[in-house]
């Protein structure tokens, strides 16, 4: 009888959590009311460079992400005036779990659970406002990292993990990257393929455009801009970056 009662109260509380995932997923892209998205800087390269551009970071530093959104929402008709605002939160001060891309299914779920605590531990909203989703910046010293790992946004949590440069000349860039992953959260897929070009359509921000080539603008989910059939490149800033229509449906501005 107890067993039984331990197995009940684990599936209620499942279903708990799977019934509020849900809720938070639907309200997350309804689109009546503004988006909350915290930025939470984390220096990952413990050194004076580092933190010393974390201490310049503000709000401002991610306006254009909102600005963006506001630009491309209402090209597909939101009638939102503020689809998504942008805030700077507390820096966090150790970096989340590392995500294995080995790893099978079952490690990535308890990946994924421990990135969840790892989250909810440093929620720490400073007395702003609670957010709806949450994106970790993760700055590197592009002194000592020449690349970085592979950022991720989970939907399950409204999570983001991004990887960036602690230069200010890529702000532009790690903007596109945050606001790539942030329309993971909410629910946008990958348009390029395996080898990171841009899939044709959907991965092309004018797939319609004569000459095809070369495109003057990147679709958001794809990440590079086409120039030729064997050339891409990566845009500047989110002034070259749109929102394809395939993503718009899967985040709710479009049927």
């Amino acid at each position: 009888m107890f067993r039984k009662l331990r197995i009940l109260i684990l599936l209620l509380i499942l279903l708990i959590v799977a019934v509020g995932a849900w809720l938070e997923r639907a309200r997350s892209t309804d689109w009546d009311s503004t988006l909350w998205v915290a930025v939470y800087p984390v220096a990952v390269d413990h050194n004076g460079s580092v933190h010393g551009f974390v201490n310049t970071l503000s709000s401002e530093t991610y306006a254009s992400i909102g600005g963006f959104m506001q630009r491309e929402a209402g090209r597909y008709g939101v009638a939102l005036q503020e689809p998504v605002r942008v805030l700077l939160y507390e820096e966090v001060a150790e970096p989340p779990p590392e995500f294995d891309p080995t790893a099978g299914a079952l490690g990535r779920a308890l990946w994924s659970l421990r990135l969840r605590y790892w989250a909810w531990s440093n929620d720490n909203t400073g007395g702003r406002p609670v957010p709806d989703v949450r994106m970790f910046v993760l700055y590197h010293d592009p002194d000592i990292t020449s690349t970085v790992p592979h950022s991720l946004g989970l939907r399950k949590g409204l999570i983001g993990v991004v990887h960036a440069f602690a230069e200010p000349g890529m702000n532009g860039q790690n903007s596109i990257v945050i606001a790539h992953e942030l329309l993971h959260t909410l629910g946008a897929t990958d348009k390029y393929g395996p080898d990171n070009g841009p899939l044709f359509p959907q991965g092309y921000a004018d797939p319609e455009r004569q000459p095809l080539y070369p495109q003057s603008r990147a679709e958001i989910m794809a990440g590079r801009r086409p120039l030729s059939d064997t050339e891409l490149d990566m845009p500047f800033s989110l002034n070259e970056v749109v929102v394809g229509p395939q993503t718009a449906r899967e985040i709710g501005w479009s049927r």
